[in-house]
């Protein structure tokens, strides 16, 4: 226990140290797994759980540092960087407070497109200065995000005439060439192995990289939860004491419980201070960084003038929110999704097609392209209104091979809107999409393209201040995911005069309808990882919780006998002894009360558990349903005082009640 070591730390003799009761400077306390630490210098000092014993050059190191002097630097050095908006200079200050009264994790929750980096970077520029840390890792999720930094911390003048890549050095990963502005005169710096490996007190950098690489480089890549951006990646050994400060960006993403958990393996590793960036906290992220230190949400930015606002139009479809009938005798599309060989088929039997599968495993072209024609006019109207072409952004359902959404959209849209391929891209992480990272620059930069679809490349963190216009064709279920795409419109730009943004939502206005009665902050969890059929077996052979893991080995085999193929289903009866596969389902839990060996022994055999995980799924194509006709119109809403969407007609009316309540208002 740690009050022991305190103890010993209390009486131990002939020590050149004295720090009030305490002859040595450090304690660690360990029960073999766990790991606890104390810096035993000051009094308000709290112990924390590490990840390794600290080097003895680590112990050296925090030694010599002298964080009563680094404190007081914070405290007397009030000039602030003259470009810092007010709410930019209090969040800096608010994390210098928090550090200041000894606190190692905290959140700055900054509505997106309202500096979050540049302020992050002021931070980061003086705590460098004081000598409160040296070595930094700034942690993002995406090689984009990553370039996006490196950028932005060349081009912060943190001194007049000086910037600060030429005080201090930035060092990344490996990004390609068009992962930068056009114009841009520096050179990012790959970061040497061995500043990872040994670090040394002289060293004073920032390290900007992917939190998937940085996880390779801890644990390496087996459980990693995305490595296609990182293949050079490697496994390297890194101390706990590599990094003073780690900032992780956009900290509220890690959507299932697996990336979750690599997010935290990967802060936890690191003996450091630890600040997590976000525009939308979760429950997640604040269990993790324990408290909020400064907070400057989208209502409050979009009142005080630092974001536009928006406006909301209702596109309704009668197939997306019902579905699709279909009649016997209809002729419809049948596409191997595995191939792209398109048949055609007439029906036998009437078929109903369910609105919750559209785009997953049926199409409606029509309402494709109904739904494009009715956005068209909203975009031509404004075009001839201000000028110029509103860049629109369209989350489209997914960008799977031969079904996939984006490309139906991008072919109806450019058929629509007749202005060239170049007018309508794709940006997503696709292999048929060339250089995403370009095509995001030229979204950024250039007049073209006018339109993207997407699905989830551009739901965070990029930068593109001249889009207006946001569009929601595929089903979102989480208030994170929604707060961070409309966030891609809200940002200021002079350039065009905007003054708003516009988000059509597609489905009758219900997902804005939806996620304006959740509270502000999300409680949302990350989704629970799926337990593979083999843990189930093995809680239920060491009889853990052995009834529920029964019931959940059921309800899968279940599940897998509704989807199987004829030779995989034989191949099960073979193993079974002669069961098929949902009788025995069915009698799993008989047949262990009566029998548990035996049958323990059955599902322990490899061969089960192998075809359990690689059985042959029933082929089932992707429905093209060309005869269904859709309905599609729309109507614009304004947002009342309580950010409902009103109706035209709505919003007469709450103005004529108004002005009944207020007269003298009017």
């Amino acid at each position: 226990m740690l009050q022991q070591a305190q103890r010993y730390a209390r009486t131990f003799q002939n020590s050149p140290f004295s720090f009030g009761e305490y002859k040595i400077p450090f304690a660690f306390s360990t029960n073999g797994t766990i790991i606890w630490f104390q810096d035993l210098r000051h009094p308000l000092n709290r112990s924390r759980k590490v990840a390794q014993f600290h080097t003895p050059s680590a112990l050296m190191e925090f030694l010599a540092r002298n964080e009563d002097e680094t404190r007081a630097w914070l405290k007397s050095n009030t000039d602030y960087n003259e470009g810092l908006r007010l709410y930019q200079k209090q969040a800096v200050q608010a994390t210098e407070k928090a550090l200041i009264d000894r606190k190692s994790r905290m959140l700055i929750a900054m509505a997106t497109g309202t500096g979050k980096t540049f302020t992050t970077i002021n931070t980061i520029y003086r705590l460098m200065k004081s000598n409160y840390a040296k070595r930094i890792l700034f942690l993002v999720d995406r090689k984009a995000l990553a370039a996006q930094a490196v950028s932005a911390l060349a081009s912060f003048e943190p001194e007049p005439g000086l910037k600060f890549d030429k005080i201090y050095e930035v060092y990344s990963q490996k990004f390609k060439k068009e992962g930068f502005e056009e114009g841009e005169q520096f050179d990012p710096k790959i970061l040497p192995n061995e500043y990872l490996t040994d670090p040394k007190s002289r060293d004073s950098f920032v390290y900007v990289c992917t939190i998937q690489r940085m996880g390779i480089n801890l644990f390496g890549k087996e459980g990693m939860f995305d490595t296609r951006e990182d293949d050079d990646a490697d496994k390297i050994d890194i101390p706990i004491h590599a990094f003073d400060l780690v900032i992780a960006d956009e900290c509220h993403r890690g959507y299932t419980a697996s990336e979750d958990s690599k997010w935290r393996e990967v802060l936890n590793h690191f003996d450091a201070v630890k600040i997590g960036l976000t525009t939308t906290p979760a429950a997640h992220t604040t269990a993790y960084f324990k408290e909020i230190a400064y907070r400057y949400d989208y209502e409050r930015a979009m009142r005080e003038g630092y974001l536009v606002d928006y406006d909301a139009v209702k596109i309704n479809s009668e197939i997306t929110i019902n579905g699709v009938f279909l009649k016997e005798g209809e002729e419809v599309g049948l596409k191997d999704t595995d191939t792209g060989q398109l048949t055609f088929d007439i029906l036998e039997d009437e078929r109903e097609l369910v609105a919750t599968a559209n785009e997953s495993d049926w199409t409606a072209p029509d309402r494709n392209r109904k739904v494009v024609k009715e956005i068209k006019k909203y975009l031509l109207a404004h075009e001839e209104e201000r000028g110029h072409f509103p860049k629109t952004l369209i989350f489209a359902h997914n960008d799977l091979p031969h079904r996939s959404h984006c490309d139906q959209l991008i072919n109806i849209l450019r058929d629509e809107f007749n202005r060239g391929d170049n007018f309508v891209q794709k940006i997503t992480g696709s292999p048929t999409v060339d250089r995403p990272l370009q095509r995001i620059r030229e979204l950024r930069n250039r007049q073209s393209p006018g339109i993207v679809v997407t699905v989830d490349m551009l739901s965070t963190g990029v930068d593109i201040p001249k889009i207006e216009n946001i569009v929601f064709l595929r089903p979102v279920k989480s208030r994170i995911l929604l707060e961070q795409m409309m966030g891609r419109g809200t940002r200021l730009c002079p350039e065009i005069n905007k003054d708003h943004f516009t988000v059509f939502d597609c489905f009758n206005g219900t997902l804005l309808e939806y996620f304006r009665k959740i509270t502000g902050i999300s409680a949302e969890a990350p989704i629970k990882a799926t337990r593979t059929i083999r843990e189930i077996v093995d809680d239920i052979a060491n009889n853990v919780d052995a009834a529920y893991n029964t019931s959940v080995l059921v309800k899968r085999m279940q599940r897998i006998a509704k989807s199987i193929t004829l030779e995989s289903r034989a191949q099960f009866t073979y193993i079974l002894e002669g069961a098929d596969i949902a009788d025995f389902a069915k009698d799993l839990p008989q047949r262990l009360h009566k029998d548990w060996q035996g049958t323990i022994k059955i599902l322990k055999k490899e061969s089960f558990l192998d075809i359990c995980e690689n059985y042959q799924r029933a082929h089932k194509p992707f429905i093209i349903a060309e005869p269904a006709v859709d309905i599609v119109s729309s109507e614009r809403v304004f947002r009342a005082k309580d950010g409902s969407e009103l109706r035209p007609s709505d919003y007469i009316k709450e103005f004529e009640e108004s002005v009944r309540k207020n007269p003298r208002a009017y």
